[in-house]
């Protein structure tokens, strides 16, 4: 017989671990971690003609890291941990425009980009790895799904939990939920360390800012909520394990 306090306690914590792995999905998918405005282009057929190009580039599979940095930069670009995406008019004349409409054009990075090496100057093969780089730019993509899988692991432990009518597995359902926590956090660490280093490898142009996307949010916000579902598992199974060995001892007494 499970106490009432355990059984709020483990509902409780089920439910911040169902939102954490919603917002974290949410994060994963989208792309606007990062997030560039830049001031509208000129009407100069040369500069339209240098970002029709950049624009025609971004699309490309084997662009390099310069390339769809430098788009980012001048075409109000969002980045996320699996998308890339520009802002770009649908007209093909469109720097003749005064205004011309706007869509936005997204590009998934493969499978190959996300394990590609990352240089000590963006673009160029001949500077050398840069291993910092390299390794925080791979972490961001694997640590977000090595936290979803742990946090279906411990929901399948935690089914089997209560097929079992032990809090037992609790225990270990809060060990992983803790681990997910720390790498849902260190997801957005790596990510921040790693735009701010090709920041400083690559300057940005004038007038152009950038700032922190509402789907950095959603993953910041998950961290805590399955830190929060940890501490109540495994608040919830020590508990219980030492209710249950003091009624053990009271029965042998």
């Amino acid at each position: 017989m499970v106490d009432n306090r355990y059984a709020t306690a483990l509902v409780i914590g089920s439910v911040l671990s169902l939102l954490a792995c919603v917002y974290l999905s949410v994060a994963m998918g989208t792309q606007h971690w990062y997030q560039y405005r830049s001031l509208p282009p000129s009407n100069d057929i040369n500069n339209g003609s240098d970002l029709q190009g950049l624009r025609t580039e971004f699309t490309t599979e084997d662009v390099d890291e310069k390339t769809y940095s430098d788009a980012l930069f001048r075409l109000n670009g969002t980045l996320g941990l699996w998308w890339r995406c520009i802002l770009v008019p649908k007209n093909t004349h469109w720097f003749r425009e005064p205004e011309p409409k706007l869509e936005t054009k997204c590009v998934a990075f493969t499978l190959s980009q996300q394990f590609k090496t990352k240089y000590e100057e963006p673009g160029n093969h001949n500077s050398g790895e840069h291993l910092l780089r390299t390794y925080l730019w791979r972490s961001q993509f694997l640590l977000p799904l090595v936290s979803v899988g742990l946090v279906f692991l411990g929901g399948l432990i935690g089914v089997c939990a209560c097929l079992c009518r032990s809090l037992t597995p609790t225990l270990g359902v809060g060990v992983l939920h803790l681990l997910a926590g720390l790498c849902s956090l260190g997801t957005v660490c790596c990510f921040l360390a790693g735009m701010d280093l090709l920041h400083n490898k690559l300057e940005l142009p004038e007038g152009v800012t950038y700032s922190l996307g509402w789907s950095l949010y959603l993953a910041l916000i998950s961290s805590p909520l399955q830190i929060m579902a940890a501490a109540l598992f495994l608040w919830a199974a020590r508990s219980h394990r030492k209710n249950y060995t003091r009624m053990i001892a009271y029965r042998v007494a």
